[in-house]
């Protein structure tokens, strides 16, 4: 089992900046791939970015490629993700993920463990 615990979320003026957390607890974090997903008012949950176990694997959805920035740090099993450059239809509940793999997958269904998410607001 992977417990997976996101923070970070709040409200900020468009073009601002964001950064979210996710704390793992569990099995062990470095085998598993991460990823953020986001769901949008009335908007299926989609792939914000996910990252293999070692992090020299990303990928990004185009939304958010060139302003957003995965990290993760195993040693201290988290995961973070940088947000700059917000825009009001970032507005969102941002979900930190965890795979029982250590490959990254853009699909939801592959994703094992969920945390409770965090919402996103950006104002306009």
């Amino acid at each position: 089992q992977v417990q997976l615990v996101e923070s970070g979320g709040g409200l900020v003026q468009a073009g601002g900046s964001l950064r979210l957390s996710c704390a793992a607890s569990g099995r062990t974090f470095s085998s598993n791939a991460m990823g953020w997903f986001r769901r949008a008012p009335g908007k299926e949950r989609e792939l914000v970015v996910t990252v293999n176990w070692s992090g020299d694997t990303i990928y990004y959805a185009d939304s958010v490629k060139g302003r957003f920035t995965i990290s993760r740090d195993n040693a201290k099993n988290t995961v973070s993700l940088q947000m700059n450059s917000l825009k009001p239809e970032d507005t969102a509940v941002y979900y930190c993920a965890a795979r029982s793999n250590p490959y990254s997958s853009r699909y939801t269904y592959q994703y094992d463990y969920w945390g409770q998410g965090t919402q996103v607001t950006v104002s306009s």
